[in-house]
């Protein structure tokens, strides 16, 4: 958890100095230049460990977690209030990332990955409804995921390992 406030203070940093005028909501725009990547702390290989990921998992993930307070709408893609499955698709699109709208078709899509195998940007699904997946969210680093819940009303950020959401954990899908 410290390494994963280290990285997002020296994000934030680098974007508070780069001089642009801040935006209220990310704007779409695909990658540009050649692909970077970030080293992240390891959960498998000890604590001192890294390895990469690319780094459209921390844009995507960043663009998820500016969204954190707005409203939950059901239905809803837009900052106006998101659903869990139109928050996915409306913070991919902003990196001109076409994912399909529902949380079903959203499994279907990417790969499949394994728990100790999450990044950020990775997509988590639970089921919570009904059997199979019925609620999304994004991986923003280490055990924690945004998501749109309707209990709480707001985009929020939650831990992938308490009781709740362990307990609903159908899959885990890598589009980027």
């Amino acid at each position: 958890m410290r390494a994963l406030l280290i990285v997002v203070a020296a994000l934030s940093g680098a974007c508070a100095a780069t001089g642009a005028d801040p935006r209220p909501f990310p704007q779409p725009g695909g990658r540009t230049g050649a692909p970077t990547t970030h080293a992240v702390p390891s959960r498998d290989r000890g604590r001192d460990a890294v390895r990469t990921l690319p780094a459209g998992g921390y844009e995507v993930s960043g663009t998820a977690l500016g969204l954190r307070g707005a409203p939950y709408k059901n239905g809803g893609a837009d900052p106006n209030g998101f659903d869990c499955s139109g928050f996915v698709w409306y913070v991919f699109a902003q990196h001109g990332l076409s994912l399909p709208r529902t949380v079903e078709d959203q499994f279907r899509a990417g790969g499949t990955i394994s728990p100790q195998d999450l990044l950020a940007g990775d997509l988590v699904f639970f089921s919570t409804t009904a059997p199979g997946p019925s609620h999304v969210g994004i991986v923003v680093g280490g055990d924690s995921f945004v998501h749109a819940p309707s209990s709480s009303g707001v985009i929020r950020v939650e831990r992938l390992g308490t009781a709740y959401w362990a307990a609903r954990y159908v899959g885990a899908r890598r589009i980027l």
